[in-house]
This record gives structure tokens, sequence and C-alpha cells, in this order.
């Protein structure tokens, strides 16, 4: 009789171990569950579906600030083509330095000023002369407030007997202000100022 008790106390037992692991394996696999679906959702609540043509498709959302760096160097490179492209053609000159001015303050626009009284323009225009620059690149100083960058290109000057190619390093500061469709990244150029613009090659046709 004794050994029939102690037969039922270790079958006892050992039901109350298995039905242990049992709950602690479901406690586990219901934690686990819950751990990935937050994560699911909080990798779908990242994402934006766009519908086009009967067709959706994905996006991929981001905090306004991880771009920053990427909307202050673009903002820069397109100022600097809208302003050093020229062509003899007034009417194309003054729309790009138009579009160009939108995206500086004054300091963009006394240079200007000056490039103009000093016949600058009208020499381009007169002289059939075409002006591309390439950006090199441009760095950002993110630390400060309103950003300081320095931009680096090259400068393509095409006269019909001669390629002169120039260098050109600019430097300013970006403030933020209002988007608008003429100015989409809601930056300022300020205090922009020409430290180099010298030959370093001369082509002749």
């Amino acid at each position: 009789m004794f050994r029939q008790l102690k037969n039922i106390d270790t079958a006892f037992r050992q039901v109350r171990l298995f039905c242990l692991a049992v709950i602690i394996c479901c406690l586990l696999i219901c934690c686990f569950t819950i751990y990935k679906s937050l994560n699911l959702v909080q990798s779908m609540q990242s994402k934006v579906y766009i519908l086009s043509y009967g067709k959706a498709l994905e996006a991929l959302a981001a905090d306004g600030r991880d771009n920053v760096a990427v909307e202050l160097r673009d903002h820069v490179k397109t100022f600097h083509r809208l302003f050093f492209t020229l062509d003899p053609d007034e009417k194309s000159n003054q729309q790009n330095i138009t579009r160009a001015l939108y995206l500086a303050d004054g300091s963009a626009k006394k240079i200007y000023d000056d490039l103009s009284e000093s016949g600058y323009y009208a020499g381009i225009i007169s002289g059939n002369i075409n002006q591309t620059i390439a950006i090199d690149s441009v760095s950002v100083d993110l630390s400060t407030d309103p950003f300081r960058f320095r931009c680096y290109a090259t400068q393509n000057i095409i006269r019909t007997t001669s390629t002169v190619t120039r260098s050109l390093v600019t430097q300013g500061e970006l403030r933020k202000v209002s988007r608008s469709d003429n100015n989409p990244h809601g930056f300022l150029i300020a205090r922009w100022n020409i430290l180099e613009n010298k030959d370093i090659k001369i082509v002749n046709h």
C-alpha cells in the first residue's frame, strides 16, 4: 500500500513538473509572438503606400532630420548650377539667375550686381560664350546654426577659340526658411562669397 502511495506521489510530481514546463513554454511563445508583432507593426507604420495607375507602390517614411545634410548639399548645388550656368542667351541667363536668387539672400544679389556692372554677362552674350559648372563637393557643418558650408567646383568657359577650366571655391551659411515652390528645400544661403576663382587649364581650339 505504501509503495502504491509512493508511486502516486511520484507520478503527481512528474505531472506537475510537466505542466509547469508546458506553461513556461507557452509563456515564452506568447512573449516572443507579442515581441515580433510589435516589431511588425512598427515596420508597417514606417511604410507609405502610394497608389499610381492602379498599382500600390511602397515608399519608406523617414524623419526629416535624417535627410537634412542631403537637402543642404542639394540646395547649395542647385544654387551654384543656376547661378553659374550661362549661355549666350540673355533671357535664359536671367531666368536661371532669378531662380538662383530665390535660394540666397542679398549677398548673392550683390555679387550678381557687381558682375553685371562689370559687363560680365554682356560679354557672355556678345562673345557667344557657354559657361558650365561641375560641383566637385559640398561640405556642410551641421554642428552650427546657421549651417556653414563650403562648395568646391570646376567651371568650363567655352569660347570659339578656347576652353578655359577654372577652379571655384565659395562659402556661406544656410538658414532655415519656409518651403515654397521657388525654394523647395526651405533653406536660404546667407553671407555667400567667392574664395577662389582662378584658371587651371586653357585649351586652344
